[in-house]
């Protein structure tokens, strides 16, 4: 584990199996899995470190957009136990149609009249 950035309540480490060149997590070092169980010191230093990570992603990919992202639950595709924030730097081209972001998690619920 690489640990590339410290708080009190959390950490940032680089995704080991990167969406995108930048992919970054955010763990609360607690141990807890669902982020509703969050403190509100937690969520503080969550937040802290996602502004942290964009701006040195931002210097070292210069990425054209961002997904943040956290999953709740096996039906929501947890497969680790434990709260992490994914932040995936987004690049033109990387997806034929981004359209809807992270409601592409649902095949067709991406595109959707508002």
């Amino acid at each position: 584990m690489r640990v590339i950035e410290n708080a009190d309540h959390a950490f940032a480490m680089l995704d080991a199996y990167p969406a995108s060149p930048g992919h970054t997590l955010i763990v609360v070092r607690r141990h807890v899995a669902n982020v509703f169980e969050l403190e509100k010191q937690e969520l503080a230093a969550v937040v802290r470190l996602i502004h942290s990570a964009r701006g040195r992603i931002d210097r070292e990919h210069e990425p054209a957009g961002y997904n943040i992202g956290v999953n709740i639950g096996r039906a929501a595709g947890q497969t680790v136990m434990h709260v992490h924030f994914d932040i995936i730097p987004r690049y033109f081209g990387d997806s034929a149609d981004p359209t809807g972001g992270v409601r592409n998690v649902i095949p067709g619920k991406g595109r959707y009249i508002p």
